[in-house]
């Protein structure tokens, strides 16, 4: 199975369109456009019933001491681990392009429902959830795709990797605010094949193209 965008090329940089926040010269960034990327694929196998998808940003700070801090940066050294921005199972299996900003336009303050998205998927609870847990401006429950926003002061570009997964049951086995690792746990033994473009995404001004 091959997976392709048109917002961005696979190792490439993502851009600021797709992104939850972007760089700028007050309070070192500000709310971006949040569309979620367009995607295509082909190669479905036989037997393919549904589709998957995930984004997940692998080098999120294990450690959050340093992060947005001024005067200080988080080293390169540390420890990484996932954050998900995007969750989405139920995908119809003759389904072959998510456009541009079809599941996601603007940053919602409190995150996006769950329940029913386009295409009669399904959409999971990202991260932002424990991000902004407590703040009283952005707290609440995040479904679906909300885009990149990494430390402004991270010494690190982040790798974020969008996953398809085509799968041999029409509905996967997961219900209410659902992450992405109960879909993973979920899909065990369901997946016939996969595929992965990463793209890469900074708001470090040192480390900006």
């Amino acid at each position: 199975m091959r997976l392709w965008s048109n917002s961005f090329e696979d190792g490439g940089w993502i851009p600021a369109r797709n992104a939850f926040a972007t760089a700028a010269e007050t309070d070192h960034v500000r709310l971006s456009d949040n569309l979620n990327p367009h995607l295509a694929w082909d190669g479905v196998p036989e037997g393919t019933r549904s589709f998957a998808l995930l984004c997940r940003d692998r080098d999120v700070p294990s450690s959050g001491e340093d992060v947005n801090k001024e005067d200080r940066e988080v080293p390169a050294d540390l420890p990484r681990v996932y954050f998900d921005h995007w969750v989405a199972v139920d995908l119809p299996a003759d389904l072959r392009e998510i456009s541009e900003g079809e599941f996601s336009s603007g940053v919602t303050p409190g995150g996006k429902p769950g329940g029913t998205g386009p295409h009669g998927c399904r959409e999971g609870k990202n991260d932002y959830t424990g991000w902004f847990a407590g703040n009283p401006d952005m707290g609440g429950t995040y479904h679906g795709y909300d885009g990149p926003a990494p430390p402004w002061n991270d010494s690190i570009v982040h790798h974020y990797e969008f996953t398809l997964y085509a799968l041999d049951v029409d509905r996967v086995d997961v219900s209410g605010s659902f992450t992405a690792q109960d879909v993973l746990d979920a899909i065990e033994g369901h997946v016939l094949d996969q595929a992965t473009i990463t793209g890469i995404y900074t708001t470090n001004p040192r480390l900006l193209p």
